[in-house]
């Protein structure tokens, strides 16, 4: 699919066309191209080996894997078999099992002959309601990073960790949102991008923080601790993949180490979600599942060589063992807030939230 280079936007639903192409994401920051999927098989491997990645992004792009589904076949059983593909992509991520689930269930309720205009219908709905989700959460963290820099009056430096920006969403992102809008209203600020091993997922957060003229800085992910010690950091937003009902937050590796050392130096955590990102069925972080991947991604490192070419370098023993789980969970304890597109919420207000979300 053709689009231009420099197009904000990471996943295509065509309803009149009944077409999906997103962003592959495994090519960036170095190259912008663009993967037409063509049915459900297609749409589970785009996100199993992260093609499209980030939590809103996920959900969005299992949703259209259920509309390509529909294009398919809309025998009910079918559509159950595709939701379960689907939903086993990526375990830890809750938005996907919600968007798909979503779409089964109004599915399974109408006429087989009606499924298949329906099933495409709600996808785009769906993406729709991620962009203008993004745009109600930008205001309330917003109103947090102008709060702070009243109080400092100072410039702020903020830290993140993974890609909770445009790249992991369909328009402003989740963690960055607020910092997009902010930095547009004349407040000034920095980021600080943890790089995100093994997948790099910070330098994505750098490079789509660069192109907007946000000031931003890579650093390595060992680094944050220092960096607050030393009082370089004034606020940590940072993304979610799924939330328990008791506020334990499951994120991309690394965030737990960032929570304790934000606690330690008393700075502000603040964890970014849709509505859509809690799982009330989890009482804890005990009952989120944590997605364990291949040693590979430890192994072996993309880049770009001294001569320009792209090229995967293995950075240690082939042979030696790893262990790689994707995601781990930070206490509740550990996080001031929760900034969601229904306001900010502190951990003891979850239980309100979840009797008035309708989740």
């Amino acid at each position: 699919m053709s689009v231009e280079s420099n197009s904000p936007y990471t996943v295509f639903i065509d309803e009149a066309e009944r077409r999906v192409a997103v962003l592959d994401q495994r090519l960036l920051p170095h190259r912008v191209e663009y993967v037409d999927l063509k049915n459900a098989q297609e749409a589970a491997e785009a996100i199993r080996d992260m093609t499209v990645r980030g939590a809103p992004l996920i959900g969005v792009t299992g949703a259209a894997g259920m509309a390509l589904a529909a294009d398919e076949s809309t025998e009910t059983g079918f559509l159950i078999e595709a939701a379960n593909l689907l939903k086993s992509a990526r375990p830890t991520a809750v938005n996907l099992n919600w968007a798909v689930d979503f779409m089964l269930k109004r599915l399974k309720g109408m006429e087989p002959d009606r499924r298949r205009k329906a099933a495409w219908h709600l996808a785009a709905e769906i993406c729709e309601q991620e962009r203008s989700m993004s745009i109600r959460l930008a205001k309330h963290a917003q109103t947090i990073i102008e709060a702070l820099y009243l109080k400092l009056g100072r410039p702020l430096n903020i830290l993140t960790h993974c890609n909770a920006g445009k790249l992991a969403t369909v328009e402003l992102g989740t963690a960055t949102a607020g910092i997009y809008t902010a930095f547009e209203a004349g407040i000034p600020l920095t980021v600080f991008a943890d790089e995100t091993r093994p997948r790099l997922q910070g330098t994505l957060t750098a490079w789509e923080l660069k192109a907007a003229g946000v000031p931003v800085c890579l650093i390595a992910d060992n680094a944050g601790g220092e960096l607050m010690r030393e009082g370089g950091i004034d606020l940590v937003i940072v993304g979610a993949d799924r939330i328990a009902a008791n506020g334990d937050t499951a994120n991309k590796i690394g965030t737990y180490l960032k929570a304790l050392a934000a606690a330690d130096n008393q700075i502000p955590f603040y964890v970014a979600a849709p509505i859509s990102t809690f799982d009330w069925t989890a009482k804890s972080g005990g009952d989120i599942p944590i997605e364990n991947r291949s040693g590979d991604e430890i192994r072996w490192v993309r880049g770009i060589d001294k001569h320009g070419h792209e090229t995967e370098v293995c950075i240690t023993d082939p042979g030696i063992a790893t262990v790689n789980p994707s995601f781990d969970v930070t206490p509740a304890r550990l996080i001031t807030g929760f900034i969601t597109d229904r306001g900010v919420f502190v951990p003891e207000d979850l239980k309100d939230l979840r009797v008035n979300s309708h989740v």
